[in-house]
């Protein structure tokens, strides 16, 4: 049998979970068995890196963006269509007498409903989604979140799999009817553990190159700066706990529109100096180990990457209780969970750890025997056994080689 053509599809190549996950899977299938193409949109800080991936075709499509635009759309759709139909009729000519076959994998809301259908158009069978988090949530207005669900459920039919990075985006998919349990997966969103246990870094070094120098506890926050993360919630908190607590300091590892939003907050709460917005950053191996405890103050997710990478590096974490948490943070035994604006109950979790630092040991190290779930080793696997299971290729050994 040939080898299989994977072709993976995301709106924006920022540097988030889901990018990271998809350019580590086409740089990682087995080369003897697939052919990895990326198309993305031309945004994001992983552009340049997903263009130098070894033996991975890519294309850019500028007119793919998250935001809704009808003449952008429909430019991205036949510009991916025409990617797909001329990598189809490449697998053809080059197939002889071996089955070569197409599996198209779609990321992200944009890229997942123009990309399947553009598939579809181009006679691909084999598709399939990851569900990182829905477009439709509970703070959008019901007419919006309504037609969400509508464009969700219209494209299932053409949906052969979907992959859940989180139990509660399964049960919400389920209950939407936006797939059947036939059709649905679960496969954690993964990390590279041995990446966060096996830093050597210098502590205070890494919190200098932070402007953070005063020896105090550090309370850090990972996040693009969107609606999404509420980012002005984690400075609404920052000031309840700086309050009590005058040595802690407070960092957001991250940037996006919001920034300047952050910036005129913190002035005005005066914990300017207290904040520390350190832009994106690539050590964040390093950063976790250097830091007391994480926050994510996100109203929806799917399961954020960034909890496992707190617990690989034995970081405990108040995190916002929304969808797929609770599946990494367990309350009151790794970190705790708290409901979403709930600024003043986040604030005391926060300053219960700071006073309690035997505690918020005993939860990291919790959170480091908990984390192999999330092995980006074992992410890969499972999507190498989803690809095989489609195509009716057979997987052998321990990473699920398929022949």
């Amino acid at each position: 049998m040939g080898k299989v053509t994977v072709v993976h599809i995301i709106t924006k190549l920022e540097l988030g979970g889901a990018q990271q996950n998809t350019l580590f899977t086409v740089s990682h299938l087995n080369p003897e068995r697939y052919e990895p193409v990326l198309i993305s949109g031309t945004e994001g800080l992983l552009v340049e890196e997903a263009k130098q991936l070894n033996r991975v075709r890519f294309f850019l499509i500028p007119e793919l963006v998250r935001e809704i635009s009808p003449f952008k759309d429909m430019m991205a759709f036949l510009k991916i269509a025409g990617v797909l139909r001329a990598i189809k009729q490449h697998v053809q000519s080059n197939a002889g007498n071996a089955q070569n076959d197409i599996v198209v994998h779609t990321h992200s809301s944009k890229a997942g409903i123009l990309g399947r259908w553009a598939a579809r158009l181009t006679g691909i069978r084999h598709i399939v989604h990851t569900v990182h988090g829905f477009s439709f949530h509970a703070f959008q207005p019901p007419l919006v979140r309504a037609f969400y669900i509508f464009l969700e459920r219209l494209t299932t039919s053409i949906t052969r799999a979907f992959i859940l990075v989180s139990r509660a985006n399964m049960e919400e998919g389920l209950q939407e009817r936006i797939f059947t349990t036939d059709k649905a997966v679960l496969i954690r969103s993964g990390i590279d553990i041995s990446e966060y246990q096996s830093v050597q870094c210098d502590r205070m070094a890494v919190r200098a190159s932070l402007g953070i120098t005063n020896g105090g506890p550090v309370v850090a926050m990972v996040a693009c700066f969107k609606p999404q993360k509420a980012p002005l919630d984690f400075v609404k908190t920052a000031r309840l706990v700086i309050d009590e607590h005058e040595r802690v300091e407070f960092l957001l590892v991250g940037d996006g529109v919001l920034r300047s939003n952050i910036k005129e907050l913190a002035e005005e709460l005066k914990i300017s100096d207290k904040v520390h917005l350190a832009g994106w950053r690539k050590d964040v191996p390093e950063i976790m180990n250097s830091i007391e405890i994480l926050v994510l103050t996100s109203l929806w997710e799917g399961l954020p990457r960034v909890l496992p990478q707190a617990m690989a590096a034995g970081v405990p974490v108040v995190a916002s209780d929304v969808n797929g948490s609770r599946e990494a943070i367990h309350d009151g035994v790794n970190g705790f969970v708290i409901e979403p604006h709930d600024i003043q109950g986040m604030a005391r979790k926060i300053l219960y750890l700071l006073k309690h630092p035997d505690v918020a040991r005993s939860m990291g190290k919790k959170g480091t025997e908990m984390v192999r779930e999330f092995d980006i080793w074992k992410m890969l696997k499972q999507q190498e056994l989803l690809y095989s299971s489609l195509t009716g290729s057979k997987c052998t050994g321990d990473r699920g080689q398929c022949l």
